[in-house]
């Protein structure tokens, strides 16, 4: 009498049995069963919350091939039962809802074994089992990242990474190449653009020795050897913001316009100077405080 392999359940023909009519068993244990399991395909619909796949011995089932499509009329996460048996498989999760694949403590029923493995909706999973437990496949990976990223990074990436990354969810730490927050203002202060969220930009600042050795037009710092802000206009650096300039490092003049255009007044506790002449435009005043003095040279 016939027995069956326990993994794929082919049928094993004991010796001297089915004379003259084994090669019809031969044939389906190659050419459907051992190819289902190798290269088979076969699309599962699940219709409860928990349900087994069919196993069957000597007879094509749905557990024995090697990728299955899930879909489901649950409308909601499910959880699908393959054979006690050691079994790797390709699982696309067709469905909306999250799949979670289990080994089953006895052939055919819905009582987990062990560990199983959730399969979001619309994705495709290797996974594979030792009879008890299922596992993804792959839990390293060294190369190309094409996809979405799901959830708190915080670890390595090694590899080249291109593609369009979508759907980038979680928080990666700074020192991972994140940005360690969840807000685009609470990433400014974390990667320190700024102090906080009403406070100051954070102005690059260093020695006149530390200057940048080959700037570019428009860089901006704060010189701690003069205690000033300077900026490089393109030949060299200079003082911002009212103070004096010239020609190359010269600090030599100190400029000022020749039309008062806007009303303005010079506290008690200031003092001011001009060089003239100094337009002051028609219905324009210039208020001198009480205690102020404004020379105009």
């Amino acid at each position: 009498m016939s027995t069956y392999s326990p993994s794929l359940r082919i049928e094993l023909i004991t010796t001297g049995d089915q004379a003259g009519v084994w090669g019809t068993t031969t044939n389906t244990n190659l050419g459907t069963l051992i190819e289902s399991a190798i290269a088979g395909y076969t699309s599962v619909s699940i219709t409860s919350a928990n349900q087994a796949l069919t196993a069957l011995d000597g007879l094509p089932d749905e557990s024995r091939n090697m990728a299955l499509a899930l879909t489901t009329t649950t409308t909601a996460a499910f959880a699908v039962y393959a054979p006690p048996a050691e079994k790797t498989y390709i699982v696309y999760n067709a469905s909306a809802y999250t799949a979670t694949i289990y080994n089953s403590t006895v052939l055919g029923n819905t009582t987990a074994a062990g560990t199983g493995v959730a399969i979001p909706a619309g994705k495709t999973m290797t996974i594979w089992s030792d009879g008890t437990n299922f596992a993804f496949q792959n839990t390293h990976i060294v190369g190309t990242v094409v996809g979405n990223v799901t959830g708190n990074v915080t670890g390595n990436v090694t590899g080249n990474v291109s593609g369009t990354a979508a759907n980038v969810t979680g928080i990666v730490a700074v020192a991972n190449g994140g940005t360690g927050s969840a807000t685009a203002a609470a990433a400014k202060v974390a990667l320190n653009v700024i102090s906080a969220a009403t406070g100051s930009a954070v102005t690059p600042s260093g020695t006149t020795a530390e200057r940048d050795g080959s700037p570019f037009t428009g860089y901006f710092r704060f010189n701690t050897t003069i205690t000033k802000f300077e900026g490089y206009n393109g030949t060299a650096w200079g003082a911002i913001g009212g103070g004096a300039t010239g020609g190359g490092g010269d600090e030599i003049f100190v400029e000022n316009g020749q039309n008062v255009t806007v009303d303005y007044t010079i506290p008690s506790t200031r003092n001011a100077m001009s060089t003239g002449p100094i337009t002051v435009d028609s219905g324009i005043t210039v208020t001198v405080s009480s205690g102020a003095r404004w020379v105009v040279l």
